[in-house]
Parts: structure tokens; sequence; C-alpha cells
């Protein structure tokens, strides 16, 4: 079967509309859910969703499907591509606090660690505004290497005993050398994060005042 996203990153195109377009819906997507001039955590919903639509715009919506139950850890599936995907994005200048697993239960943080070995392939989004980051793929096979080279304990970040946890972090060093294969076979696009001009005094009740105001 084919590796339909790796043919992404090939397309003149769909590189173009990446680069260009996902500061401005990743900005929107937060200004939609911030309070306080801070992004809330459904941020990363919307990001997804965001992700999935770009997707659908590239494969065709009916070849784009929410995965099986049989993945927990998937967020889309596109017909033709071998495996299911997980989409992954982080706000920041460093490659920590990205969620494997978003388990709150201590049993199910050490079953989840026991079994967990990589069963999707991850597209990754690295924001950072003001600076330049990237959009990655990273196929299950790049993250498996990974994970035989160092080890389960130095991949996976587990939080510390006696506090409450809030999900199970892929470390940032795993992290790093995953996006670091994944340039090497050029999966990845560099992406200026800079703040769209016509966001800066965007609200994101105007539209709903309008939808209230139309007969």
């Amino acid at each position: 079967m084919a590796d339909l996203i790796a043919e992404i990153f090939k397309d003149e195109e769909s590189v173009r509309k990446i680069n260009t377009k996902l500061p401005y819906l990743f900005k929107l997507a937060e200004l939609e859910v911030s309070k306080g001039g801070r992004a809330g955590m459904e941020v990363g919903t919307l990001r997804e969703k965001v992700i999935i639509s770009f997707l659908m715009y590239r494969f065709g919506i009916n070849s784009v499907k929410e995965p099986p139950v049989n993945y927990p850890e998937a967020d889309v599936v596109i017909e033709g591509h071998d495996i299911p995907i997980s989409i992954k994005t982080k706000t920041g200048k460093s490659y920590s606090g990205v969620k494997l697993s978003w388990t709150v239960d201590w049993k199910k943080v050490d079953e989840f660690y026991r079994k967990y070995e990589p069963s999707t392939d991850m597209l990754f989004v690295f924001v950072n505004w003001g600076a330049e980051e990237l959009f990655c793929y990273i196929p299950q096979k790049i993250q498996l290497d990974v994970l035989n080279t160092i080890g389960k304990e130095r991949y996976i970040k587990k939080p510390k005993q006696g506090t409450n946890p809030r999900g199970v972090e892929i470390s940032a060093e795993a992290l790093e050398l995953c996006v670091e294969k994944a340039k090497e076979k050029g999966y990845s696009i560099n992406i200026s994060w800079e703040v769209p001009a016509e966001l800066l005094n965007y609200s994101p009740y105007t539209r709903w005042i309008e939808l209230w105001a139309k007969d």
C-alpha cells in the first residue's frame, strides 16, 4: 500500500499551503478558545481538526475517516494509507510535554508503560510564535527505531509517583530524535510562526454577533 502522507512532502502545492496557511489557522484556533490572553486546553482538539481538514482537502472527504476502536492512539485514518495516524501539536521552545496517552489512573499508567509500542504514524506540528519550527511526519517505523535504540525508559516520560498523573509523555529526547530522522527522509516543512496581521485585532465573538444580527 502507498505511503500517502509521504507524498505530501513531494507536492509543491501542499507544501506551500501548509507553509502559508497553518500559522493563520492555528492562531485562529487559539483565539477561538482563549481567555485572558491564554489558550485553553481545547486548542489541541481544534488544531487536530485543522490538520484533519487539510487531509480531507488533500485526499478527499470520503477517504479520511475516524480510526477504528482498536487504535486508541490514532486520530484519523486515510483510505489507502497503511497505518492510522496520530496528530500531535506542541507550543513552546522545547520538545517536552507531548502526550502519548491522557491516562489519569496510576494502574492504567503502569499498564500503558508496560505494553506501549508505537502503533501509528505521527503528524507532529511544533508551534513557536515569533520563530521558525516545523510540520513533520514521523512514520511508525521511525518511532520504533528510536524506541529500540534508546529503550523504553528513555523513550517514555512517566509522571512521578505520588503526583496527579495527567498522562504519559514521549520524552523530549525521543521526540527530537524522531524529528531528526524524519528530517533526513525529507518529511518536514519549515514554518515561520508569525502572527498574521489580520488576526491582531480579531474577536472570536464577531461572527456570533453577526449570526445573532441576521433575520
